[in-house]
């Protein structure tokens, strides 16, 4: 089969033939016809011709035309026209109000077809059946800001760290996350050594050793806590403030001289704080109440700040009414599926009753009845639905919107390697790149000063 190859012609003979080789190499190279080429061809030319190759070699059969370059411009012809040009401008009438009133004067439009007769006049009105209730939003009320989350520093912790011998330093931050985390990282590093043939840590030493840095660390470490509690103790969030306080039971932080005034102060905060944000709750939930944001109060009423927070009795017996007062007849689906997901979860649930019951009731709300059945046993009792044993449900999540995902990246490039075979023709090979990257735990070696022996020391690695 005839291939596309590239020669450069070499010399002429005498008999009309010429000699030439591959165009840049030295082999293949041969003898050609010279009738096939081109007028005005001379050494050193290069051409692409069509060749066969056989036992005896390389024979040219013809020589390939090369393509020929045309350039097409198009052009748009402008006609001129002799007439002047006259721009044209346009102003509207305005209309005035006595204009509407002179168009309804010319009559009434029944009068006009006998499609007319028949239509009500002004003051009658088809019966088109009962209205839909329309339910008007209550005024919206403004939201408390955010509590902050806590950030804390690393001031105490890095001047502990840096204190600790720096062969020790890895055990120092591994034993911040726990001994367990130290004991797994241990024994991930001493199947490592075992498997390169290497001498394996000793557990109990480096056990010990984290244990006996453990109580400085944690002194630290609740310092830095603490101290950024300090800062933002007017806006932090109450969960935050709540861990520091429970980790200051510490028996190591309780004797620590440096931890005892401020100890003192995050309790005394959390106190503060929690009255405050109890009364806040309080407030919210009448604020709600007084403008008519039902749902919104039932779910603040079923969100206190503090567990076995005391629900005042007449705050409660108002708001129970209210949503008694929401479930009648005349509301609509969504609304009864409202009022009663938020009053299910709260202290006053039991006082929560039903005005009127709707002549028909929809799935869905029988579905809502069914799954609140035991903590509303009196309202599932009203719409003949058993209350049953079953276990207690959670509060549904609200729905999340979906998040969009940014475009994927593209895929890393590939190295191509290049091979030219025996007839000459090329032909590309792909060789993956190797992007495993085995993360094995690092092991530093330290020389005993009292023996010879060396003692491998664990450095955290990254997971």
């Amino acid at each position: 089969m005839p291939r596309r190859i590239e020669i450069e012609l070499t010399s002429s003979r005498p008999d009309g033939t010429w000699t030439w080789r591959a165009a840049g190499a030295r082999e293949p190279k041969g003898v050609l016809d010279g009738t096939i080429l081109p007028e005005g061809a001379k050494a050193g030319d290069v051409i692409k011709v069509e060749a066969e190759a056989d036992i005896d070699g390389m024979t040219i059969i013809g020589v390939v035309q090369a393509r020929v370059k045309v350039a097409k411009v198009e052009t748009i012809a402008l006609i001129t026209q002799d007439k002047p040009f006259e721009p044209v401008t346009q102003q509207l009438a305005r209309k005035g109000r006595g204009e509407r009133r002179e168009r309804g004067e010319r009559g009434e439009r029944g009068d006009r077809s006998p499609r007319g007769e028949g239509r009500p006049n002004d003051g009658e009105r088809r019966d088109r059946g009962p209205r839909r209730p329309r339910f008007e939003a209550p005024p919206e009320l403004p939201q408390r800001p955010k509590a902050k989350r806590l950030r804390a520093g690393n001031t105490h912790r890095k001047s502990v760290l840096s204190e600790i011998p720096e062969n020790q330093r890895p055990i120092a931050e591994l034993a911040l996350q726990g001994m367990q985390t130290v004991r797994q990282r241990l024994k991930e590093a001493n199947a490592a050594l075992a498997a390169e043939g290497k001498p394996t840590m000793p557990e109990q030493s480096v056990l010990q050793m984290a244990e006996n840095l453990l109580p400085r660390l944690r002194v630290a470490d609740w310092l830095d806590r603490a101290e950024a509690a300090k800062r933002d103790l007017a806006h932090l969030d109450l969960r935050d403030l709540r861990s520091i306080v429970a980790a200051a039971n510490d028996a190591v932080i309780e004797r620590s001289d440096a931890c005892r005034e401020l100890v003192a102060e995050m309790k005394a905060g959390l106190t503060a704080r929690t009255e405050e944000e109890y009364q806040n709750w309080l407030s919210d939930i009448e604020a709600n109440l007084g403008v008519g944001r039902i749902v919104r109060a039932l779910k603040l009423a079923g969100q206190p700040p503090k567990a076995g927070a005391i629900f005042p009795v007449e705050l409660g017996r108002r708001l129970a009414e209210a949503a008694t007062t929401n479930l009648t007849a005349e509301a609509l689906t969504d609304r009864w599926i409202a009022v009663l997901e938020a009053a299910a979860f709260t202290p006053i649930r039991a006082h929560v009753g039903i005005t009127s019951k709707p002549e028909s009731v929809p799935a869905e709300l029988t579905k809502t009845i069914e799954r609140l059945a035991s903590l509303l046993p009196q309202i599932a009792a009203a719409f003949g639905i058993e209350a049953g044993t079953a276990h207690a449900p959670k509060p549904l999540r609200p729905a999340r919107p979906a998040k969009k995902l940014p475009p994927r990246p593209p895929a890393p490039p590939t190295a191509t390697a290049t091979t030219v075979t025996t007839d000459g023709s090329d032909s590309t090979g792909t060789i993956p790149t190797d992007q495993t990257d085995p993360v094995a735990p690092v092991v530093a070696e330290q020389t005993s000063p009292d023996n010879d022996s060396a003692v491998p020391s664990m450095a955290d690695g990254t997971d």
